[in-house]
């Protein structure tokens, strides 16, 4: 006889496990570029061949965030019952030892497996793993009693149309932007208020060593026991371990700086203008759809009296970019990570007025 207990056990188990996909894989499914870039994060940090792989970040982010959201649908509306559970376990059985690693490595902040809906560090992804494991399992109690809902026809044409509802929303959103924006950066934040540091914010803890050297043999000192007054000491290197890390506000590294000669800092003039300044985010040059720009550049000059293009290139790129382009707009620098963050576009526009964001969107949907 069935026993209900590990009945209702088990479906628990497959609704709490088929939820928390469904919401991993559409928050990333919403945002592809920014699972890109998360991949993009992982191959710069594991380094070697893999740091030459970025080609593949894109593609690798659409089937990953597919595959999320698809199964979670699947395990949910009961759909191939049987194959589900072991595809998730596999998936699980792939993913935990990777957070593992990067729990006590530390190649990247955070696993990005919530996208920016909600923020776990390394650590609590690992944990959160091992509980999607322990669930898992707990499908399995009743896996021999378990009946298809549907008949395989209506099963597959419903993964169909998973598949095709997680793609077509991708699309849209990588056209426009993202349906639900989670980062510091949306309209309404006051970007000014977003950099802030509370007084009573804790700071970070480093583990400072110096290396000195002497008759040559070289020793290593703290900042408590150094020999500052000890010529006969002679000083080689020094290195700094962070111990604790201390309070970061939600908006940081958002500078903006001149490409003239002089290289000024006018961040605190856009943020304090009582007028509406756009900024024209292209954080990559060479990636930015620059037709789309000389399209719209006109309307955006005509509309925006102040107005300045912003990227994270380097030097040359910027220098090519304006003898080529000639769009009669000022070029202003920023960190490229910080850009990606503002806006999910390239280029895309972002609107501030006295420190807040007005509006934000994709250039191509610019109001003619």
């Amino acid at each position: 006889m069935r026993n209900r207990a590990l009945q209702y056990i088990s479906l628990a188990a497959r609704l709490l496990v088929g939820a928390v996909f469904v919401f991993s894989g559409f928050v990333k499914v919403i945002d592809p570029l920014g699972t890109t870039y998360k991949i993009e994060d992982y191959l710069h940090a594991f380094g070697g061949v893999f740091a030459n792989l970025d080609v593949l970040a894109f593609p690798a982010a659409m089937l990953l965030v597919t595959f999320e959201f698809v199964l979670g649908l699947m395990l949910l509306f009961h759909v191939k019952p049987k194959a589900t559970p072991w595809l998730l376990l596999i998936f699980m059985l792939v993913m935990t030892p990777l957070t593992l690693y990067l729990a006590i490595y530390n190649p990247v902040s955070d696993c990005g497996c919530f996208g920016d809906a909600l923020i776990l560090t390394n650590w609590q992804t690992f944990w959160k793993n091992i509980v999607l494991c322990v669930l898992l399992a707990l499908i399995f109690l009743d896996y021999n009693h378990v009946r298809a809902l549907f008949v395989e026809a209506v099963e597959w044409v419903l993964i169909c149309l998973f598949v095709g509802v997680s793609i077509t929303m991708s699309v849209v959103c990588l056209r426009h932007l993202p349906w639900f924006d989670f980062r510091p950066y949306k309209v309404g934040t006051n970007i000014i208020e977003g950099m802030e540091v509370p007084d009573d914010a804790p700071a970070s803890v480093y583990k400072t060593t110096f290396i000195y050297e002497k008759n040559g043999e070289q020793k290593e000192f703290t900042l408590d026991n150094y020999p500052r007054n000890d010529s006969t000491w002679t000083f080689v290197d020094q290195r700094s371990e962070l111990i604790s890390k201390g309070y970061e506000p939600p908006i940081h590294d958002f500078q903006l700086v001149t490409t003239d000669d002089e290289y000024t800092d006018i961040t605190d003039d856009i943020l304090n203008s009582q007028e509406p300044v756009a900024l024209i985010i292209m954080y990559d040059l060479k990636k930015s759809n620059v037709k789309l720009l000389n399209k719209h550049a006109h309307l955006l000059k005509s509309r925006y009296e102040h107005l300045y293009i912003v990227t994270g290139s380097p030097a040359s790129d910027i220098e090519r970019f304006v003898y080529m382009q000639n769009v009669g707009i000022e070029v202003l620098t920023c960190d490229p990570v910080t850009l990606k963050t503002i806006v999910r576009a390239n280029p895309g526009v972002i609107v501030i007025e006295d420190g807040i964001v007005k509006d934000k969107f994709n250039l191509r949907d610019i109001k003619q």
